[in-house]
């Protein structure tokens, strides 16, 4: 005699019938949540709806998650049909994370519970406008950058037809988000890449603090923080594209750090490559982290600050090379580390490439860095309660 399969409760609930058990399940759930302690930084949720997206002007927080998809080819009567099935997909569960609330049919519903401060950001590639027929509407920044001579690119971290960027301050909601996300437009979407990164634990610095990298640089000192420097520098004014108001440009830059030869420098040599401190950030010319360096100070007729160190060419030199900076730490299985590197603007090729292009030129840190993925993507626009991500695009 073969034996049956059981059918129990859990292969019950985690199967088909999950969808017609979601408001059984949320009760439970709820009921739970209300005997729960919510006091702490896990319960401290972001916005989801807004002008903008959150997670570009959000605090930075310790945990994110960078995952690029393509879509299936066939898996709808269009490209644009299965763009708007993903989108608004993303739009209703990522809705309910970032509060603490399960997704729809979400089986693990307790994971859902304690946020801390979960973000879900989308963004589009370049290639994803001509596959829905509106290469005329794509923001011109919206474009891969061009190649430099130092970077060793590998087609893995490359490209894609969307962005999921999913941050918090815990990792288990961003893997459950993640998992949630990913698994309810897969047979629209197939993962191209994944990146996991992390900073300093919540509450490990004071609020404010500059990360430090895997090489023990501060990273990140020049950065954008007025509310005004974002409307300048970051957000789109719909400008060129009404549908694109409120959105932004993200690349993502995967740096690979060759820690083996960073370690046989001598402090000295790694602050001249640098050009700051590598205890307080401070710059070679001052004494705090945020002092302004001085590129013309000397010593005995030699520049303080080497010219090709990286702070110095990776300063601005006119107005238009400012550009958010929002990195995160990589350490993968295979002993590789290094940054994530992603930055918002509005207009890469006039904000970001004039800084990259000096410092693939000359950087004294390229001996010791090499980019090894690059990808741009058009971060959406926010969306209203009414809404879903990409609305003003899809329905143009």
């Amino acid at each position: 005699m073969v034996d049956r399969p059981t059918i129990n409760r859990r292969r019950l609930l985690t199967g088909g019938a999950a969808v017609a058990a979601t408001g059984a399940t949320l009760a439970s759930v709820r009921a739970t949540e209300k005997g729960t302690d919510t006091a702490g930084f896990g319960a401290h949720r972001e916005s989801f709806h807004g002008v903008h997206q959150a997670g570009v002007a959000t605090a930075p927080q310790a945990h994110a998650t960078f995952v690029a998809l393509d879509l299936r080819p066939g898996a709808a009567r269009s490209p644009r049909e299965a763009l708007t099935a993903v989108l608004k997909l993303w739009t209703s569960d990522a809705a309910r994370l970032t509060q603490g609330e399960p997704a729809l049919a979400d089986t693990e519903p307790e994971l859902a519970l304690r946020p801390a401060r979960l973000t879900v950001t989308v963004g589009l590639g370049p290639a994803v406008f001509d596959q829905i027929g509106a290469p005329h509407l794509r923001p011109d920044g919206a474009a891969p950058l061009p190649t430099f001579g130092v970077d060793r690119l590998d087609e893995k971290w490359c490209g894609g037809d969307l962005l999921l960027q999913i941050c918090a301050d815990d990792l288990v909601p961003v893997a459950h988000a993640c998992r949630v996300l990913l698994k309810n437009v897969r047979t629209l979407a197939t993962p191209r890449w994944r990146q996991n990164g992390f900073r300093g634990a919540h509450g490990a610095d004071t609020d404010g603090t500059t990360m430090r990298n895997l090489m023990g640089q501060v990273d990140g000192t020049a950065n954008l923080r007025a509310p005004g420097e974002f409307d300048r520098y970051v957000w789109d004014a719909g400008e060129q594209h009404r549908w694109f108001a409120g959105g932004t440009v993200a690349v993502i830059r995967r740096i690979r750090a060759e820690m083996d030869t960073w370690d046989e420098l001598d402090r000295t040599s790694k602050e001249m490559a640098l050009g700051r401190r590598l205890d307080t950030g401070a710059p070679l010319t001052g004494a705090r982290e945020f002092d302004e360096p001085d590129f013309a100070a000397e010593e005995n007729g030699i520049p303080v600050i080497p010219p090709n160190a990286h702070i110095a060419l990776a300063h601005a030199r006119t107005d238009d090379e400012h550009f958010l900076r929002r990195g995160y730490n990589y350490d993968d299985a295979a002993g590789e580390c290094g940054l994530v590197f992603a930055a918002y603007q509005r207009a890469p090729m006039r904000q970001f490439v004039p800084v990259l292009r000096r410092l693939a030129g000359a950087d004294a840190l390229n001996a010791w860095i090499t980019t090894v993925g690059s990808a741009t993507f058009a971060i959406l626009p926010g969306v209203p309660t009414d809404g879903y991500l990409g609305q003003p695009l899809l329905e143009a």
